[in-house]
Parts: structure tokens; C-alpha cells; sequence
């Protein structure tokens, strides 16, 4: 039986534990599977790297929108926004704000 991509990646990790993109493969791969806690330590750990990881803001703020955290959701939007103009990513930024905006009016 073929390993899961979870597990192909936790093996990758183990040569290379600081690989930015495996890092966010495995917190995409915990979210899909529901592990959420486990999604957002990792989103965290690439919003806290040098230097950030801009999409971690915009998947974490949408995974916690998912799960009903919406002013948690909104702060780590807010947040992503100003890495992501601070690194000059207009897209990215763009792209959150979008999602800050279609926030708005839940959960008020």
C-alpha cells in the first residue's frame, strides 16, 4: 500500500525539516484531514519564519472561517494583509482582503 501524502512528506521533512514548501504541504494535508490544531501550529511556524510565508496567513484565516472563528479569522487576515504589502505582494494581499471583506457581515 502506498504511503499517504501526509507520510510522504513527514519522511521528506526528516532530510530537510526547514523546507518551506513541505512545511506548508503537511499544514494543507493536517487541514484536509481535520486536524486543525495541528494545521495552525504549522500555519503559525511558516507566519513566524524569515521570511514569512504569506499564503500561511490567507489559509489559516480561511481555515479558521471554516471552523466558525471568525474574529480570530478576521486578526490573522488583518495581519496577512500587512506582511504580505509589506513583502510587496500585491495578489496575496489582495486576495485576503477579499476574504476579510466577505467576513463583514458574519458572525455580527
Amino acid at each position: 500500500m502506498a504511503n499517504s501524502r501526509k507520510e510522504q512528506i513527514l519522511s521528506l521533512l526528516e532530510n530537510d525539516p526547514n523546507d518551506t514548501f513541505l512545511r506548508y504541504g503537511l499544514a494543507m494535508e493536517l487541514r484536509k484531514e481535520g486536524s486543525h490544531a495541528e494545521a495552525r501550529e504549522q500555519f503559525e511556524s511558516l507566519m513566524r519564519g524569515t521570511p514569512p510565508y504569506v499564503a500561511a496567513w490567507f489559509m489559516c484565516g480561511q481555515m479558521l472561517a471554516e471552523m466558525g472563528e471568525i474574529e480570530e479569522s478576521r486578526s490573522v487576515l488583518r495581519e496577512g494583509v500587512e506582511i504580505a504589502r509589506q513583502q510587496g505582494d500585491a495578489h496575496a494581499a489582495g486576495e485576503m482582503a477579499e476574504l476579510l471583506a466577505s467576513l463583514g457581515s458574519l458572525g455580527e
